[in-house]
């Protein structure tokens, strides 16, 4: 990105302030020009002629620094790539690292069909949000294209993910495209014996295509080649070893591969890379020693630069770290993450039902929420806006105070008299020096919580219903 701040993107907007995009002003615009959330094309002004210098130039300064790539098709088309910087704390990372699970063509039918489903129906519900998995990858084990092909054609009908076809073979890979030429499958790959069949593929079905070589000249060479003949969905293979001297080569490729793109400028390398910690399972042969170091693989090459990863093992303990440490490395370290506040329910509250305060921190909230429901707890859940600063924070730092907590009952209309019999609100502990300023600000009785939601159920065994006064 050549631009990179609200105030060089203005310089190029119409500067009327129209609010034709649905912002207030430009520079509200060019906020969101940098962070993604609007497209230049959303300006109708700039799109007139007099303007358009400007917007072709605008255009070009925003692209990212490394070519995005689209995989798939419709709903569940994953974009891979698109960065502009090297570290999280600069900016943020967008399009989040796309994992590809295994699947083989000589897996038997009952077998492919179970474990695609896993594949496509894991979810972990974190923080508000189901965390999943992207797309399913088609490995050719057989060597036979007709196998191959149908093993395509079957995962083909079972999921509407994403689609990456593994093989070296030409033959089989056009036999798998032969099936799914119109979802825009990812084929994986050409090296400096196939690429020049491969890159026909590429051409003929407009699909993005892998480039593999441990060898960085060589991959460069082939990008060049790529790119000469017009092909520009390109992801590449710097290849994965998992351990030893050959592991800390492979770290250092990715690096370089980055650095070369983004700070030295080299387009014609500036493309997604992609990951294969399955290597892991050719050299480990235990299970959970195999999980285990494909696992910490997959965590070292999201942190460093892997925009896509294919993957084998669908054990619970591989992959909940995997798209933890995913979703952790991609949240813009400059937003907090929220909740909207209001007063929600927890299971079926009555009018004898406590009234609880906590913020709206998406960790805290649903942390609180998470406990009490687990515990069958049902009660009235208050989530002030905090601006997404936890608890302790926020008393600290004046964001959670009486007036805010007065304000969220009445926005959300809640009256205690008519929803509660008690007309009690419990604060958190770490917010017990509120206690005497939401009193009198509210008129409420204010009794004080522990301060681990953790304990709320052994808290209300002994304090729940509040004694008359």
């Amino acid at each position: 990105m050549k631009v990179n701040s609200p105030l060089q993107v203005y310089k190029y907007l119409p500067q009327t302030n129209c609010a034709e995009c649905g912002e207030t002003t430009c520079m509200a615009f060019a906020s969101h020009l940098i962070d993604r959330s609007k497209k230049v094309d959303d300006c109708p002004p700039i799109l007139k002629e007099g303007f358009k210098k400007k917007y072709m130039e605008l255009v070009t300064l925003l692209a990212p620094e490394i070519r995005e790539v689209t995989i798939g098709t419709g709903e569940n088309a994953k974009r891979i790539g698109g960065d502009d910087i090297l570290y999280r704390h600069q900016l943020t990372f967008f399009d989040p690292t796309a994992f590809a699970y295994d699947v083989w063509d000589t897996m038997p039918e009952n077998e492919l069909v179970e474990r695609v489903n896993k594949i496509q129906n894991f979810r972990k519900f974190y923080v508000g949000k189901f965390l999943k998995v992207d797309m399913v990858a088609i490995r050719c084990v057989s060597g036979d294209a007709l196998k191959f092909a149908a093993a395509v054609k079957k995962v083909n009908e079972i999921t509407k993910l994403p689609l990456v076809l593994c093989s070296l073979d030409p033959a089989v890979l056009k036999a798998g495209l032969e099936v799914v030429k119109d979802k825009n499958p990812l084929i994986y790959a050409a090296n400096e014996k196939n690429w020049n069949e491969v890159s026909e593929l590429a051409l003929n079905y407009k699909v993005p295509v892998v480039l593999f070589s441990p060898d960085l000249d060589k991959l460069k060479s082939l990008a060049l080649s790529f790119g000469e003949m017009g092909i520009r969905d390109i992801v590449l293979d710097p290849g994965t070893y998992p351990q030893g001297k050959q592991l800390k080569e492979t770290f250092e490729r990715f690096i370089k591969l980055r650095r070369s793109g983004i700070k030295e400028g080299q387009k014609d390398i500036a493309y997604p890379i992609l990951a294969v910690p399955l290597n892991a399972w050719l050299v480990y042969k235990d299970t959970v020693t195999a999980s285990y170091w494909e696992t910490v693989l997959a965590s070292v090459f999201t942190i460093r630069y892997g925009d896509i990863m294919i993957l084998h093992s669908l054990e619970p303990y591989a992959m909940l770290p995997e798209v933890h440490i995913r979703d952790t490395i991609y949240t813009d370290p400059r937003t907090p993450v929220k909740v909207a506040p209001g007063v929600n329910e927890v299971g079926s509250p009555t009018k004898d039902s406590p009234v609880i305060v906590t913020t709206n921190f998406a960790l805290t909230y649903y942390t609180v929420e998470s406990d009490l429901s687990s515990n069958k707890v049902n009660c009235y859940l208050a989530a002030v806006d905090t601006d997404g600063i936890g608890v302790e924070a926020a008393v600290a730092g004046g964001q959670l105070t009486a007036a805010k907590i007065k304000d969220t009952f009445q926005k959300a209309s809640f009256e205690f008299k008519d929803k509660t019999s008690h007309s009690t609100v419990i604060l958190p502990g770490l917010a017990a020096r509120l206690q005497g300023d939401v009193e009198d600000v509210t008129g409420l009785r204010v009794m004080i919580g522990p301060p681990d939601s953790g304990r709320i159920p052994g808290w209300m065994e002994k304090n729940w219903p509040p004694k008359p006064k």
